[in-house]
């Protein structure tokens, strides 16, 4: 199978499973216990801590533990007050379904658009009517179009106001540079699978001052802020997967862009396809594009039968016959957003399968089989 659906979720790095392995059989202590094993597990889990925490340029204790990059989404969202929350139009469902139901809320998210490169418009936001007490969110990169967001931006425009700004950065962390302490964000959102680590582990960025309520009760971990026993061996991946994102950070970014561009020059080839957010600064292992006339989800499914594996989007939307809302925020219109597909990139991909997956692609999109 040729792998070309990152953003959906990686493969473990073996260097992750070899860390993880021991906390599955040997050092199986619960870290809330006093005894050796126990001392053992809690000690694994701190330096977790540390390393997701370098990964983000962020402190050891501003990182709380959650089962994924859902899960964080909720704990911040779930801590807005009964203001408004902002949130541009091209936020993840975890992000745009945890703001819309939040309880207690006095009013329904504001919203503010999205320009047709793909990136937020902040300006409009700026001169919404925030007020003190507001939360907005606006993630660091977006899951389909790669397009990167002025979170320090925003940030800097919202100054003085007593607004507070949660960013998810799944998709950003571990593909390009993410300063939790520069952007000056007081939330961030991470997840360990969309980096080489284990699916069921996140984390919720918190700023050291910033007082939150937890979703649920318990034995009071994660500084009384996520109850329940710690998924050691996956915090153990986390954080081994996080050291080697920031170690192998500018290798793989530039190794991801090499390829990314040898994709483009074999799709801009091709008539009628348009990649979208072309002109914006992008992740640099994504590409999401569509071409005039081909449904996006029949092309999926031919690939797919070639061997191929790639996305019609966000996985977490996969079989909607709905256009992605992302898209449709971005004004393209409905019947190529149809037409979308998503190229994300990893580690293990080379030129040879960049190849491959253009040459396949073009024999797909004769007329006698699209």
């Amino acid at each position: 199978m040729l792998y070309l659906d990152h953003n959906a979720t990686t493969p473990v790095d073996p260097r992750v499973l070899e860390a993880m392995l021991p906390y599955f059989r040997e050092l199986y202590g619960n870290p809330s216990s006093l005894h050796r094993l126990g001392r053992i597990a809690r000690s694994a889990v701190e330096l977790a801590r540390e390393q997701v925490a370098a990964l983000i340029d962020a402190a050891p204790g501003q990182i709380i533990f959650t089962s994924g990059g859902t899960e964080a989404n909720a704990l911040a969202l779930s801590n807005a007050p009964s203001g408004r929350t902002w949130l541009s139009d091209i936020e993840h469902p975890a992000v745009v379904e945890n703001a819309g139901q939040r309880s207690g809320a006095a009013k329904l998210p504001g919203h503010f658009p999205v320009l047709p490169s793909g990136v937020a418009d902040v300006d409009a936001l700026a001169a919404a009517d925030l007020q003190a007490g507001d939360w907005v969110t606006l993630m660091l990169a977006n899951n389909e179009t790669g397009a990167i967001q002025a979170v320090g931006g925003l940030v800097e425009r919202l100054k003085g106001r007593g607004v507070v700004v949660h960013s998810d950065a799944v998709q950003a962390a571990g593909k390009i540079p993410v300063s939790f302490s520069r952007l000056g964000v007081d939330l961030m959102t991470l997840s360990s699978h969309k980096l080489y680590g284990p699916k069921g582990c996140g984390a919720l960025v918190c700023r050291s001052d910033l007082h939150l309520m937890s979703l649920q009760r318990g034995g009071g971990q994660e500084r009384d802020l996520r109850a329940g026993t710690e998924n050691v061996a996956a915090i153990v991946g986390f954080g081994k997967a996080a050291e080697l994102a920031r170690l192998e950070l500018a290798s793989r970014s530039a190794d991801m862009l090499a390829l990314r561009y040898r994709l483009e020059a074999g799709l801009q080839a091709i008539p009628g396809l348009v990649i979208f957010a072309h002109d914006a600064e992008r992740l640099p292992n994504t590409v999401q594009f569509g071409i005039a006339g081909v449904h996006g989800e029949m092309l999926l499914m031919q690939l797919d039968k070639q061997g191929i594996a790639v996305s019609s989007g966000s996985a977490c939307a996969a079989g909607s016959d709905d256009i992605s809302p992302v898209l449709a925020a971005m004004g393209i219109d409905t019947a190529l957003a149809r037409s979308a597909i998503r190229v994300s990139l990893g580690e293990n991909n080379d030129t040879t399968q960049i190849d491959r997956f253009i040459t396949v692609l073009n024999q797909l999109l004769t007329p006698s089989l699209i």
